[in-house]
């Protein structure tokens, strides 16, 4: 198994305890042991257990006790509960309880590695389809998006108004920045969502491999052509075709690509077959197209052909309040891929993001988090788990009230001293922004 199964032992007979982590050893599962209620539910609150097998009849807290507790702890806990006094009533009592299952001592070796085998089974797909939520769709819906800035309502609105269009669009922005997912938002919510989206990253490939890669080619065509190919032109047919780095592409490539816009056909490379194809275009780039077209980098008459409709999507430092909910997004996305107990973060980690200008964008923000799960042991990230060195912080914060004053001066004129707009920011009333205004003797001047 790639990640070891953790079960937790729950019995006051210590001849019990030993048996079966014995049994769970040498089937290859982690497993950690407690002699009563009150030291299991320590153990649970700060670590996480796949499998709790638990016994009825212990001094003090008994197993069905412990059973509820660990259900209002961790709804989705497996708890298999032991008895050697099996009745109906009290097997009954722990599945409407929330047990997975109950086993009656003795214990039979192989049905009870059965049973564990069936809960590992229910784990894993549980985790599967935990993953498979995440990767399928969830940021390809318009409502799915993240964002609540003024900023981001801007460009998801122009995703659901372009969405049911055949129009070209042409996506700006920073690197880092969600591109190719505001892409996808438009494919997902039009009508040729039941067919591909073919994403082509035109920067990564030579022209030649390009003009391959795009119109395909016939065997033989060149060194290597052992069989035919679909260009991805004709796999996008009755799709769209996202077409990233577009601002990258050779003169040459940009004749060939206009052609192909305006006729919706294209030959493969060393064919002589007109093909014919129904996509949509959508692109995508970080440059200035039309200062490329004023420097005669860039075709004007193709720069015309893709933008029909431009949706440019805002760096992260011009959406602050969307930081938190990206912040709590790709938590519960990497605790889950990595099979972690979910974690929070610390309000002071959260002020720190929060200031920090984040050049490489989401993408930045996304691998700061991952990192912070990775290396971070603990409840909750903080500021020791962020990548945040000495080189990025002002020498002149000495205190949290220099840090506090510093942010929300910078806030303040973000948004141009507008006190609703700012308090919004910062998730405070205005009331207690005006306090802080006059606690740091903040003025519009400084």
């Amino acid at each position: 198994m790639a990640k070891k199964i953790t079960i937790l032992i729950v019995d006051d007979e210590e001849s019990v305890r030993d048996s079966l982590n014995n049994w769970f050893l040498e089937d290859g599962y982690q497993v950690e042991c407690a002699e009563n209620a009150k030291k299991a539910l320590q153990l649970i609150e700060s670590t996480h257990y796949d499998i709790i097998l638990a016994d009825i009849k212990m001094p003090g807290m008994d197993g069905l006790e412990m059973l509820r507790r660990i259900k209002a702890l961790k709804k989705e806990a497996i708890v298999i509960v032991m008895t050697a006094f099996a009745t109906v009533d009290t097997a009954v009592m722990a599945l409407k309880d929330g047990a997975y299952d109950y086993v009656t001592k003795p214990f039979d070796p192989d049905d009870l590695s059965h049973l564990i085998r069936n809960a590992t089974k229910q784990i894993t797909l549980s985790q599967e389809n935990e993953i498979l939520k995440i990767k399928v769709g969830s940021l390809e819906n318009i409502e799915d998006l993240i964002g609540n800035s003024e900023a981001m309502r801007k460009v998801l609105k122009q995703v659901e108004s372009v969405a049911q269009s055949n129009s070209s669009v042409i996506i700006t922005g920073e690197s880092g920045t969600g591109k190719e997912l505001i892409a996808r938002a438009i494919h997902s919510n039009s009508s040729r969502k039941y067919y591909p989206l073919v994403s082509v990253h035109c920067g990564a490939l030579s022209e030649s491999l390009l003009e391959s890669e795009l119109f395909g080619h016939e065997k033989g065509a060149f060194t290597g052509a052992i069989y035919n190919r679909k260009g991805r032109f004709e796999m996008a047919d009755s799709g769209t075709i996202f077409l990233d780095e577009i601002a990258t592409i050779s003169s040459k490539m940009q004749i060939e690509l206009l052609r192909v816009l305006e006729t919706k056909s294209f030959v493969r490379v060393g064919g002589n077959k007109e093909i014919s194809s129904d996509f949509r275009v959508i692109c995508a780039t970080n440059r200035d197209l039309k200062s490329m077209v004023e420097q005669g980098i860039f075709r004007e008459d193709l720069y015309y052909r893709l933008n029909v409709v431009n949706i440019t999507v805002p760096p992260l430092r011009d959406r602050i309040e969307d930081i938190s909910l990206l912040v709590d997004y790709f938590i519960k996305k990497y605790c889950t891929t990595m099979n972690k107990q979910m974690i929070t973060i610390d309000e002071a980690a959260l002020r720190r993001m929060e200031a920090h200008p984040f050049p490489g964008n989401i993408r930045e923000l996304e691998n700061m988090i991952e990192r912070a799960i990775v290396i971070g042991n603990g409840k909750k990230i903080t500021l020791k788990d962020l990548p945040f060195g000495k080189d990025m912080i002002d020498n002149s914060i000495e205190s949290l009230d220099d840090f506090e004053k510093t942010f929300i001066r910078q806030i303040l004129n973000k948004y141009s001293w507008n006190i609703s707009r700012t308090a919004k920011a910062l998730k405070v009333d205005r009331v207690t922004l005006y306090n802080k205004i006059r606690k740091y003797d903040l003025k519009p001047d400084e």
